[in-house]
């Protein structure tokens, strides 16, 4: 038997972009036992999944997991993240390795010159690349997000104005340039008219509540109140999802969901888009401004002071 350890240590939507790979590799070659390498923030998102033999953690430092590592005996390594803590596994272990190019300096050349030299690929494409040596070929079944039987959300337990189907709009991002302005989304919420379930984390709570209490009814307030999973099931038997290039977006995207999503300050380009969604879905940006991409992540602020590419944003493309 093979042994494959993939390393990708974060983040949500990136680790949920690797799945493909997982279920590719055991799939096409069953008699392979596939271990996977993150931090411990984000376990939960693998530990369902049924194709991994193993996932191993680290709070901060490679050193922290290497003698285990090691005592795995892996006959390869699959790369998936690319920094100086994925080389230092792979220098530790010496084992023949497979690893994803980040093409940072052509990230950087579109951020900074507008000079657009990215390849016309999705980065699942990309990281499918990275194991063509092994014999192993893209299935085009699109992600994977698996929800323990514990964490399934009943409908029943919503408020009664959603129980009978609902949007999910994630108003959470990491960074304040992906993320659309309070008063902008309770504006399309008017205009959707729809009961629509609010979605992020503890820190989206307090503008959500601002939306919930603008709007009424029609609007549940569900950030901080569930784990990733149980977010994760209630995209699952949302209508529509509406999100921000977040982590949640490539989540719905594995349930082939109808996304609308919303493009501020990172560019579809980049090739984080939603891999293989509902074919209904719809990318909304502010097309044609020179100051977009401004970043590859984000910003706390816009650069500019005048955040157009979420203010203009045509609120009737999510009717």
């Amino acid at each position: 038997m093979k042994k494959i350890l993939i390393i990708r240590f974060s983040s949500i939507g990136d680790i949920v972009l690797t799945t493909p790979v997982i279920r590719c590799i055991k799939e096409q070659k069953p008699e392979t036992e596939i271990h996977y390498l993150t931090k411990k923030t984000f376990k939960g998102i693998l530990e369902n999944n049924p194709h991994l033999s193993k996932i191993h953690c680290i709070e901060k430092n490679v050193s922290e997991i290497i003698t285990e590592l090691k005592n795995e005996k892996f006959d390869f390594v699959i790369d998936l993240h690319g920094n100086l803590r994925s080389s230092q596994v792979k220098i530790n272990l010496g084992k023949t390795s497979y690893s994803f190019k980040k093409l940072n300096f052509k990230k950087w050349m579109l951020v900074n010159f507008k000079i657009n030299k990215m390849p016309a690929m999705h980065i699942v494409d990309r990281y499918m690349q990275t194991i063509e040596k092994l014999g192993v070929k893209n299935d085009g079944k699109g992600l994977d997000y698996f929800i323990p039987k514990n964490d399934e959300i009943k409908t029943t337990s919503l408020p009664i104005t959603h129980q009978n189907g609902y949007i999910a709009f994630v108003i959470g991002a990491k960074h304040f340039t992906k993320q659309l302005p309070t008063e902008k989304i309770i504006s399309i919420c008017r205009k959707i008219n729809q009961p629509i379930i609010l979605l992020g984390g503890k820190e989206d709570s307090e503008r959500a509540n601002v939306i919930e209490n603008t709007i009424g009814a029609a609007i549940y307030n569900a950030c901080g109140k569930y784990n990733l999973n149980q977010s994760a099931s209630l995209i699952q038997q949302a209508t529509k999802i509406i999100t921000h290039d977040t982590g949640l977006m490539h989540i719905a995207a594995s349930f082939k969901k109808k996304i609308i999503s919303v493009w501020g300050s990172t560019v579809p380009a980049f090739g984080f888009t939603p891999y293989l969604p509902d074919p209904k879905s719809k990318m909304v940006e502010v097309k044609n401004l020179s100051c977009r991409p401004c970043s590859k992540i984000g910003y706390d602020k816009c650069p500019k002071g005048h955040f157009k590419c979420m203010n203009e944003i045509d609120e009737m493309a999510f009717l």
